[in-house]
């Protein structure tokens, strides 16, 4: 019998609710172009299909097992509740199967504990019910999952990209099976190859401090759920440690691409500025495009393969389409998006960070601009979580020159690899605004200061109703902020006491910034979210 044969015995098998005991009525089944998972009760099962791809081989039972063993492993790290066990699918001595028998093994399955699935953080995003609340969430639960993940200094990512770079082209001209132009494939390769020769002493350094590390690997929406009200990640890759052992940002980009892809950019800029701010580490910026590039490609043509197992040719078409249009995403973020800063000011309660955070996805080239925040800052220079409050030598003299001066060397840093900034602070001091000015002049970037001014009461409202922000502001802080010789104010005012949306529309307007459309297509707004 051939593998084949096996696994379609299995797999009718699997689709039999008698399979699983009293009380299991229906079986679900999804299948993937890699696997077949069945939903029966309250348990899952996964079959990996005896498949052989340029970046995987489950061609063999031995394999197929070890594969099902490190899946257990890898994903017990985030999942604990939910990966089980490795089961085999017995034959006994008549010739017929059972699921966890003593006799020899068909096949090995990882056991699984169902969740609700309307948790799936796709499924939230499609209905739009992610909010800025929940996507910062996840960004801290990726970054805490990066700090305590296995470093991996001995691992060269930089070589690990160029095999994914050119699996990417391998898999698009064979298993994708003609739904890509060779032109493209050929331009993208060589395009990606190129951006990472000059990442090259980049990526090194990463490696060398620490940021290469075992990873998710498959780290897109579809892979986390809710549970129990928290984010929690699974189905990390176990079969390829090139896609596994990688960059924490490398990893970290594939949910702001599958984000941005979405149609929700606005939740990918926050997704990835949260994130940068938790991990404390911006100095990957300059390997944002070509991360954002490859997970791109890489979801085209794993859905071009996909697509291939489908026999409706109405869903085929959709979904190698759909391929198409990654590959488009995989093309533009390549290309250059263009620095500038925009410095958002103001006391206390005036909306400049809320601003900060809404304005930053309608700047420069996908998911948007970094956003510089002093409240962030101060708390990584005083070595405490985002959380954390901080006591009053926190916000002394000292430190205050102190979170201004790595705000500046921020700011100039990423404006110098090309990304666009928004810097967010009260920049109470005509000194901290004419620098910003000086820091773009000497990047040869664009500048706009923005002023933010609201009714007093209503600011020392917004402080007072704030939960879990970054910013220690209270009505007192704002109170003694409102006595101060802020001098000259140059910068354009604006006048933030409407709504959010008000808020953005005349920020907008006043930078030359027209709201296109909430679609996050190329050169549109940033999307629903």
């Amino acid at each position: 019998m051939t593998a084949a044969d096996s696994q379609a015995e299995a797999i009718a098998f699997l689709s039999r609710p008698g399979t699983y005991g009293a009380g299991v009525a229906g079986v679900r089944r999804i299948e993937t172009h890699i696997s077949v998972v069945f939903l029966a009760g309250d348990r899952a099962f996964k079959l990996k299909k005896a498949v052989r791809y340029p970046y995987l081989d489950f061609s063999t039972l031995e394999k197929r097992r070890a594969a099902c063993e490190a899946e257990i492993a890898v994903n017990r790290r985030t999942a604990p509740m939910i990966y089980r066990r490795v089961v085999r699918l017995s034959r006994g001595p008549g010739g017929s199967l059972s699921l966890g028998g003593e006799g020899a093994p068909v096949e090995w399955l990882v056991e699984m504990a169902r969740f609700d699935e309307s948790g799936l953080f796709d499924r939230l995003a499609r209905n739009g019910m992610l909010e800025r609340h929940r996507i910062e969430e996840l960004a801290e639960t990726v970054a805490g999952f990066h700090r305590d993940a296995e470093q991996k200094r001995d691992a060269d990512s930089a070589a690990n990209l160029a095999q994914t770079i050119a699996g990417n082209a391998a898999s698009m001209a064979g298993p994708a099976g003609g739904a890509f132009a060779a032109e493209a494939i050929t331009r993208l390769k060589e395009l990606s190859d190129a951006r990472l020769a000059a990442l090259r002493p980049l990526l090194d350094r990463r490696r060398e401090r620490g940021l290469v590390r075992r990873c998710h690997g498959d780290l897109h929406l579809g892979n986390i759920c809710l549970i129990d009200g928290r984010p929690v990640l699974f189905d990390a890759i176990e079969f390829n440690e090139t896609f596994a052992v990688i960059d924490v940002l490398y990893d970290a980009a594939f949910l702001a691409m599958d984000l941005d892809h979405l149609g929700a950019r606005r939740l990918a800029s926050q997704f990835l500025n949260r994130y940068l701010d938790a991990i404390g580490d911006d100095e990957g910026l300059a390997a944002l495009p070509l991360f954002l590039s490859l997970r791109a490609a890489i979801r085209a043509h794993v859905g071009a393969t996909a697509a291939r197992a489908f026999p409706d040719p109405a869903e085929a078409h959709t979904r190698r389409a759909e391929a198409r249009r990654y590959l488009e995403e995989a093309f533009a973020y390549l290309e250059p998006g263009g620095a500038r800063l925009i410095a958002v000011g103001g006391l206390s309660g005036s909306g400049k960070s809320r601003l900060a955070c809404e304005l930053a996805p309608w700047i420069g080239a996908a998911p948007g601009a970094r956003v510089v925040r002093s409240d962030v800052v101060r708390k990584q220079l005083a070595g405490v979580g985002l959380h954390d409050r901080l006591g009053p030598g926190g916000y002394s003299a000292e430190m205050t020159t102190r979170t201004f001066a790595e705000l500046d060397r921020r700011v100039e840093e990423a404006l110098r690899i090309g990304r666009p900034v928004v810097a967010d602070a009260v920049f109470a001091r005509p000194e901290e605004r004419d620098r910003l000015a000086r820091i773009a002049q000497a990047c040869g970037v664009p500048f706009d200061g923005l002023w933010l001014e609201a009714d007093p009461a209503l600011m020392e409202r917004r402080l007072a109703e704030r939960v879990a922000d970054v910013s220690d502001a209270t009505v007192e802080v704002l109170r003694r902020q409102q006595t101060y010789d802020l001098g000259h104010v140059e910068w354009t005012r604006i006048d933030s006491g409407g709504t959010r949306e008000g808020t953005l529309a005349k920020t907008l307007a006043a930078l030359g910034l027209m709201p296109l459309s909430r679609d996050s297509g190329r050169g549109k707004g940033p999307g629903p979210g």
